[in-house]
């Protein structure tokens, strides 16, 4: 009995710390069937294993010999292939005696024509394992060919998200995947997401299933040396938009539909208690290490906290999702005209995604926070901000003006006309957002057409 009476005193003690705010007033016990409620009632938490230290890539071929693999399939980017990260896990299959073969024909911001080609590559042979060496761009493309080639019969848009795609869920067994992620940012080494830039319609979309979580995530934080200083800046921007959409996103037990089966609940469920933990330490880290790690490339013990915290955010938006930020950045690096960011070595225009998704934050947490002051607060608190006086209908504007100072510290450029768009482009991004309802449901605040068109014209300029 007294540990039954335990158990009750901390679910009241739950409770009562729940969130006040609209969008997390329900507590997060109560539950109900399908059959009798629109909502969801329930999450799951799903996350690759992660293994983590200084050269531990070197331990790669002790583990395909494990896994017993006689045919693996490296993928990576022409960029990273004669880099040390892609050297080290060469020397270890070498080493160990792993037959295998390179593809490092990958895309940098990959598209669903540079999907198509990886997928052709990966059905031509019989592999039995796969390793992604290489930032999210090269981890999602290893994805969506061990998914693809696992199902043979499968056309490609079987399993892209709806609307766009059919959004099938994955019903077959995949091969092992192992990711080692040589960027801290986008979190793909943890995560059931793979994305692309789907060209006709000029905006990103993705294939989003559990069953293609890596599964195991090898980070080495001597990987994010190589990492020149505008890619640490735009990767370690993804960790802090997937910290804050997931920490501030629509509570999973608000998010419709209720699935009729639990093999149709989505990887992105919406915020839940055990995501908020690391969607939260995340964001702490990012505000004591991002500067350190963008400024100094040397700075191991910034740019190791960096990679960790993208492992953290992972796990977190993984489960939680993301929203609009990110739903809105799609159809920017999509549209993009000429600009080249600074620090990619690619022969194409483009927008690195840390970077389309960042531009849009202050202007975001801004529309979203009358939704759930009290999370915004935090966040703004975790960002340096002095909330002591700060009224809870004032919380958007703070996190704005916090955000847009952090941003500006790291010389983030001037919103989006910065990267080539003006004002006339606008209805082109909103229409290539309208598409991203799988993460842009998830926002806290209901949003129309035009509040996506003041969003984004609030995001032409920053400062």
């Amino acid at each position: 009995m007294a540990g039954r009476d335990r158990i009750a005193h901390l679910l009241r003690q739950l409770q009562k710390a729940a969130c006040r705010c609209p969008a997390h007033s329900s507590t997060y016990h109560q539950a109900a069937a399908c059959t009798v409620r629109k909502t969801d009632y329930a999450f799951e938490m799903a996350s690759s294993n992660i293994r983590y230290g200084e050269g531990v890539t070197r331990e790669i071929g002790m583990d395909l010999q494990n896994m017993g693999a006689r045919n693996v399939c490296l993928m990576t980017d022409r960029n990273l292939s004669v880099l040390p990260p892609v050297k080290t896990v060469l020397e270890s299959l070498a080493q160990h005696g792993v037959n295998h073969k390179v593809y490092d024909e990958v895309r940098v911001e990959p598209t669903d024509a540079s999907f198509k080609e990886a997928i052709a590559f990966a059905r031509k042979d019989s592999f039995d394992v796969y390793v992604a060496v290489g930032g999210g761009s090269v981890i999602d493309t290893c994805k969506a060919a061990n998914l693809y080639a696992s199902h043979p019969e499968a056309e490609f848009l079987d399993f892209v998200n709806a609307p766009i795609g059919k959004g099938k869920p994955v019903t077959g067994v995949l091969k092992p995947l192992i990711a080692v992620p040589t960027t801290a940012g986008t979190g793909s080494e943890t995560t059931g997401v793979a994305i692309f830039d789907f060209e006709e319609l000029k905006a990103k979309t993705g294939i989003a299933s559990r069953a293609i979580k890596p599964t195991l995530g090898m980070v080495d934080p001597l990987h994010t040396l190589h990492m020149p200083e505008r890619v640490a800046a735009n990767s370690g921007f993804d960790v802090l938009c997937h910290s804050l959409e997931s920490y501030t996103a629509l509570p999973y037990n608000m998010r419709k539909p209720c699935p009729p089966n639990p093999i149709n609940r989505p990887a992105y469920q919406g915020s839940n208690p055990i995501s908020d933990v690391w969607s939260r330490h995340a964001l702490n880290v990012v505000a004591k290490y991002i500067k350190r790690a963008v400024r100094d490339p040397e700075d191991l013990e910034a740019r190791s906290s960096m990679h960790l915290a993208s492992v953290f955010a992972g796990i977190g938006f993984g489960n939680a999702g993301v929203h609009l930020c990110h739903g809105m950045s799609y159809p920017i690096a999509g549209n993009v005209k000429t600009y080249r960011a600074k620090g990619y070595n690619v022969d194409h225009p483009v927008v690195p995604h840390g970077l389309s998704v960042v531009l849009t934050s202050p202007a975001v947490f801004n529309f979203t926070a009358p939704m759930c002051p009290e999370r915004h607060l935090e966040a703004a608190e975790i960002l340096g901000a002095d909330v002591s006086r700060v009224k809870r209908e004032d919380a958007g504007p703070l996190l704005a003006d916090t955000l847009r100072q952090f941003l500006y510290d790291l010389q983030v450029e001037n919103g989006l006309s910065a990267v080539g768009y003006t004002k006339d482009d606008v209805p082109d991004l909103v229409k290539g957002t309208i598409p991203q309802e799988r993460v842009t449901k998830l926002s806290p605040r209901e949003h129309t057409e035009e509040d996506l068109t003041h969003l984004f014209e609030a995001s032409l300029k920053l400062y």
